[in-house]
């Protein structure tokens, strides 16, 4: 069998005969051929992908319950502010779990390399799941004040470096478990956990809402899906205490083959260190906001923006979801057969190219009502320029008094998309609703608080006068187009998701695999993914477009289909017994 050495190009090129594998200096070639493939049955092998796969399906729960109920945590731990910025608090604390995933990934991802696949990502998952049981019992603001979002905000962080630390052992023990020519099909079955994790959290979350109802459920119901995480812990722990090292690891082990500094080895020296680049910005970044817009933001934009119920969102997002998910496998599998890099980056490319457009039609079919309004009597805001303040305020303090500001406030609290437009200097801002003019006010006026009052009520009339739902109707939702809509965003998250896991076990030999590869995933999906429901609702809220946040995603979509064309390298051919 042919070795492989490292390509000037970032991807892998078939060395020539005898050559010793290369792809980090001074990090020895992998245990030989006869230990690192010891006698494992198909049986065997689907037995590790089973295990595996199960139990990060209750990770990825235990993580996404937050992102799921992120409205109702922004009134149960952040009630000490107006109710924008609490959604955007809490977004803000759904993303610091997020923030912390690229030092669990280098914290874990170490000790995978140096102690073992099985062990380090056994502890992930004690931690994920005793952070997840403990929202469940955690007081909210009402009882104990401020201590209680801190106290959310530190378990979301243990969370994240947890799960920094389960992908890459989840991904590099499968995918070290499975045949030549098969692997990115076998690998595909850990891509979809993240998926059914969600589905199962959103799962729970509506059985709960239908047995305890919409009030019960938001008063304290909501805490029952954080306790049962206790249950799949367990389980999960159970599971994993059955399986075996990984059979290259304890092959390399044996042959004396292992990297005595994974994080040295991994980072410390340019050749490997261009190939973690190149994995980031040619493959991982847009792969994270693909799959974040597809199966988050999509959530936010039904719920907050076209003010879909919470319950009916979350079902068409779980249906889009169900039929999506046989598709991590598909395109799993085709990557086999046809590569790796052009399933990652058509992915990116479609996503791209149909975003608007798709978000635009989940507006048409679920929000009839506000897009009719829209083009009758759409909204402008005229102010000047020099009043207008971005208003990201996560943690509440600032005030915003301008008339401007508190004009574009109250559209953004209605969910109604307006556009700007220039008066002169020193002018007293004021919403133009379809040739209707209301005046703002300035917050300093002596008499701010009956100036406020008589603006939100001549707000008020004008919008409904207008046309402008306060929430979207259920009889006029279009059920099935919505759900295909939101299946194709989730099949463009199976093409650019399906495929990753083997191709970044590819990129990285057995010494530093672990540390390598988590590396990258976790800042592409942790920062570049995990800040775009923060980063696009703000966005949103201060330019007053709807569909305005969608140009993170993309940007980020098109990125990496340049890098991707330019450096990355085919690696489906890659033997990684030999590396």
């Amino acid at each position: 069998m042919a070795q492989y050495e490292q390509s000037r190009a970032g991807g892998l090129a078939p060395a020539a005969p005898g050559a010793r594998s290369v792809f980090t200096p001074g990090v020895g070639a992998s245990p030989t051929p006869q230990l690192a493939e010891a006698a494992l049955t198909t049986k065997e092998v689907r037995g590790v992908i089973f295990a595996s796969s199960l139990g990060t399906v209750f990770e990825w729960y235990d993580f996404y319950l937050y992102g799921s109920l992120a409205a109702i945590i922004s009134k149960q731990f952040f009630s000490g502010v107006n109710p924008t910025a609490a959604f955007i608090f809490a977004l803000m604390a759904f993303a610091a779990g997020f923030a912390v995933r690229p030092f669990g990934a280098l914290v874990f991802g170490r000790i995978g390399d140096l102690v073992g696949r099985k062990y380090t990502f056994l502890v992930t998952i004690v931690i994920m799941g005793l952070s997840t049981f403990i929202v469940g019992i955690l007081p909210s603001y009402a009882s104990i004040g401020i201590a209680a979002p801190i106290i959310l905000v530190g378990l979301r962080l243990l969370q994240g470096l947890a799960l920094g630390g389960e992908y890459g052992g989840a991904a590099t023990y499968v995918a070290e478990h499975a045949p030549n020519g098969r692997r990115g099909a076998y690998t595909a079955w850990i891509q979809t956990t993240a998926t059914l994790g969600l589905f199962l959290s959103l799962l729970v979350i509506l059985g709960c809402r239908v047995a305890l109802g919409t009030e019960a459920f938001e008063a304290w119901g909501w805490r029952i899906p954080f306790l049962v995480s206790l249950v799949l812990l367990g389980v999960s722990v159970w599971i994993r205490t059955k399986l075996n090292e990984s059979p290259l690891f304890k092959a390399m082990k044996a042959g004396g083959k292992g990297s005595k500094s994974p994080l040295k080895d991994s980072f410390g020296n340019w050749t490997n260190l261009r190939i973690v680049l190149i994995a980031l910005f040619g493959l991982v970044v847009g792969q994270a906001v693909v799959w974040y817009t597809g199966q988050f933001y999509a959530l936010f934009f039904l719920t907050q923006v076209l003010k879909v119920d919470a319950q009916a969102a979350n079902l068409m997002v779980a249906g889009a979801l169900l039929l999506g998910t046989p598709f991590f496998i598909v395109m799993g599998a085709l990557s086999d057969r046809i590569g790796r890099k052009p399933v990652i980056l058509a992915g990116c490319a479609l996503a791209a190219l149909t975003y608007f457009p798709i978000f635009r039609g989940l507006t048409h079919f679920a929000n009839p009502a506000l897009e009719a309004a829209q083009a009758a009597a759409p909204v402008k805001v005229i102010a000047d320029p020099a009043e207008c303040s971005f208003q990201f305020n996560p943690v509440g303090t600032s005030k915003f008094t301008s008339s401007c500001d508190i004009a574009k406030a109250a559209l953004v609290r209605a969910g109604v998309p307006y556009t700007n437009e220039t008066a002169p200097a020193g002018t007293v801002a004021r919403v133009d609703v379809g040739g209707t003019a209301i005046p703002a006010y300035r917050g300093s006026a002596g008499d701010a608080k009956a100036l406020g009052t008589a603006f939100d009520g001549a707000l008020v009339g004008a919008l409904k006068a207008a046309g402008y739902p306060a929430t979207a109707d259920p009889s006029r939702i279009n059920t099935p187009m919505v759900v295909a809509l939101l299946f194709v965003l989730v099949f463009y998250v199976t093409m650019v998701y399906g495929p990753i896991a083997a191709m970044l076990v590819e990129f990285f030999p057995t010494s530093i695999r672990y540390t390598s590869m988590s590396l990258p995933y976790h800042i592409g999906n942790g920062w570049f993914g995990g800040f775009l429901p923060t980063t696009a609702f703000a966005i949103v809220a201060a330019t007053g477009d709807m569909y305005s946040g969608l140009w993170y995603p993309i940007g980020f979509a098109v990125l990496t289909l340049v890098v991707g064309a330019i450096f990355v390298k085919e690696t489906k051919h890659v033997d990684i017994s030999r590396h």
